[in-house]
């Protein structure tokens, strides 16, 4: 038997490679096959869900909620201090320096990436904006919603921070951050489906125990990760209760 394993799409591009060396490194840990496939974004993945073709993901927290209400996705594993936070960024030289400057029509540039829009949305209600107040262009990478903020094609992009931090430095120069959120315990985790059940144990102590050898220490580092901690069922309960909260 083959699994399939993907990861979330808003992961930054210069850490591609190191998840096919994530994969190459877990079939040799479980001995098992796993096949490795990322999809171009959300929509595309999500169809991949409907047609059972994901048994491991290292999903984003809105999705990761769907998987595991309506899939029975279990969650065994999450990034050691890799919380998920969002980034609201203008252009540095723009004239808005808080939230409340911000006025009705304003352009907001965005992925399709739920958990961080979500949070993009809740940061600018100070200002009073809502969906019928505001224009949103939904473009396919962060990358792209800087370009939007550099072209002058939108007043203010919605980033996942890890992605902002990824930008280039002559790009981030020209941006400025005007609010970040500070939630701490939205984060990314790794899931694996039911049918995953026999190989779940073994592949949580392969996880913990990655930063023991150079080996293991080398892929972490190509996934730009510190390494991994159990999520229990408990961490994933109270992440599920917090986003039914900020979503209602």
């Amino acid at each position: 038997m083959t699994f399939n394993l993907t990861a979330s799409p808003d992961f930054p591009p210069d850490n591609i490679a190191g998840w096919y060396i994530f994969n190459t490194w877990m079939q040799r840990k479980l001995d098992v096959r796993i096949h490795f496939e990322l999809y171009d974004n959300f929509e595309a993945q999500r169809r991949a869900f409907e047609e059972e073709k994901v048994d491991l993901i290292y999903a984003n927290p809105f999705d990761a909620v769907m998987l595991v209400r309506e899939k029975g996705f279990v969650a065994v594993a999450a990034p050691i201090g890799k919380a998920d936070e969002a980034v609201v960024a203008v252009l540095d030289e723009s004239p808005v320096q808080h939230v409340e400057d911000l006025k009705p029509g304003t352009r907001i540039a965005a992925t399709d990436d739920p958990d961080v829009n979500m949070i993009g949305k809740i940061m600018l209600e100070p200002a009073d904006l809502n969906a019928q107040n505001v224009h949103v262009q939904t473009v396919n990478s962060y990358t792209l919603v800087a370009k939007n903020l550099l072209r002058g094609q939108a007043d203010v992009g919605y980033f996942l921070k890890d992605a902002y931090d990824h930008l280039s430095p002559v790009v981030r120069k020209q941006l400025r951050p005007l609010v970040t959120s500070q939630v701490g315990v939205v984060r990314h985790v790794l899931l694996v489906c039911p049918r995953f059940k026999d190989h779940r144990e073994h592949l949580v102590e392969a996880l913990l125990a990655m930063n023991a050898d150079k080996a293991g220490q080398r892929v972490l580092e190509s996934l730009g990760l510190k390494g991994w901690e159990i999520q229990t069922q408990e961490d994933t309960e109270f992440m599920i209760d917090l986003m039914d909260t900020l979503t209602a």
